[in-house]
């Protein structure tokens, strides 16, 4: 028994202490702290604890996972311990990953990913790579869920070559500032390979994903406002396609005169963002991907408590014209919303797709068709509104 409550206490504590020294140095939370902040009092239910428990600082061999609720609805998570070797994957790493969203897909509840990790461990390539049960089947499982369960990325810290994937694959990312990073190649690498120069920050930093990639949607302050972020996300979501969104209970609009917002004049530009506030429940509305073409805003909002999605053209920033990126913008969030039951809701006011030789080489006829197909495709009710032109 006391071999059992000694390396179950070894377990908790994770890393050795100068590297759980060095996370508190970077403002991180311990990972359990995290999971701490992230559910409901009491509820967290945790697997192969004693994971890799012979070798010594590698508590949990690196990832916490399990179920718990939050807002009392379950999910199921997995977290990555930035002081175990700096939140790396091992082989039993990769298996208890596996583990939780077989769960989450059995049970059919949001997967949620805390992710803080310097990818594979160089020792453990041989045994986590080959087979059906490899670190590639981590993707072969999201792209599973995909539709089926919620999925959720907080971004703490790195998450390179392959593991880049993870986020890739979720329906939303929320990205730490100054700590978050994904990237296939680093910089060093960039320069050794192709003699490029460039920042951790300009390759994969959280502004950068943020605000040109539109790889990830939320860009946060701390490790505590990701985890809010998500469980706010979260609260629009229901646990899994077969389920209606969770209602809330209903307010009023926050107010404001909707003649004072919007000009009758069709050319004047004003910002789209109050009118939204003027329609919706006080506070409800959460906007997505809000750094990234910003002609177009999308968002999570409430009409008398119950969840819809926005998808509104924005006169303030080019006219509201819809360019590449905001095709794209559109489309991923019209698919999430009939994905998960959400109805969606359109202010339209647009003059259409830009022209020109620019546009054209990028593709807007085909990223283009892919908002016109998520459209066709939706099945949620869907309600337009012209706001002024369209």
């Amino acid at each position: 028994m006391t071999e059992i409550r000694s390396a179950l206490e070894a377990a908790l504590e994770g890393g050795p202490e100068r590297h759980r020294q060095k996370v508190a140095e970077q403002e991180k939370l311990p990972v359990r702290d995290r999971v701490e902040r992230l559910l409901d009092s009491g509820s967290f239910s945790e697997n192969a604890l004693l994971a890799n428990w012979e070798h010594e600082g590698l508590g949990a061999d690196g990832v916490v996972t399990g179920m718990g609720t939050v807002g009392g609805r379950p999910i199921a998570l997995m977290a990555n311990d930035p002081a175990v070797k700096a939140g790396s994957w091992g082989a039993k790493t990769v298996e208890k990953i596996l583990r939780v969203q077989e769960d989450a897909m059995r049970v059919g509840v949001p997967m949620v990913y805390l992710v803080d990790s310097a990818g594979a461990r160089i020792t453990d390539q041989v045994r986590m790579f080959p087979g059906r049960r490899g670190a590639g089947r981590i993707f072969h499982n999201q792209v599973r869920m995909s539709g089926q369960v919620p999925q959720v990325c907080l971004l703490f810290g790195p998450s390179a070559a392959g593991g880049a994937y993870i986020p890739a694959f979720c329906d939303v990312v929320i990205m730490r500032d100054g700590n978050a990073s994904m990237y296939l190649g680093s910089p060093r690498m960039a320069q050794m390979v192709i003699g490029e120069e460039v920042t951790l920050e300009e390759m994969g930093g959280a502004k950068m994903h943020t605000g040109k990639s539109g790889c990830g949607h939320f860009l946060v302050k701390s490790d505590a406002e990701a985890i809010d972020t998500a469980q706010r996300y979260l609260s629009f979501m229901p646990g899994n396609w077969r389920e209606p969104a969770p209602a809330a209970p209903p307010a009023e609009p926050a107010g404001g005169v909707i003649s004072e917002i919007v000009p009758t004049d069709p050319k004047p530009a004003f910002d789209v963002t109050d009118l939204i506030d003027a329609l919706v429940d006080e506070g409800s509305f959460l906007e997505v991907q809000k750094r990234w073409a910003k002609e177009l805003v999308v968002g999570y909002a409430r009409l008398d408590g119950r969840a819809i999605g926005i998808v509104a053209n924005q006169p303030k920033q080019k006219g509201g014209v819809l360019f590449v990126d905001s095709s794209d913008k559109a489309a991923r969030f019209i698919s999430t919303c009939n994905a998960f039951n959400v109805p969606l809701v359109f202010l339209a006011d647009v003059p259409g797709f830009m022209i020109g030789k620019d546009v054209e080489r990028q593709g807007i006829i085909r990223h283009g068709a892919k908002m016109i197909s998520a459209m066709s495709s939706a099945t949620v009710p869907k309600l337009s509104v012209i706001v002024r032109k369209a």
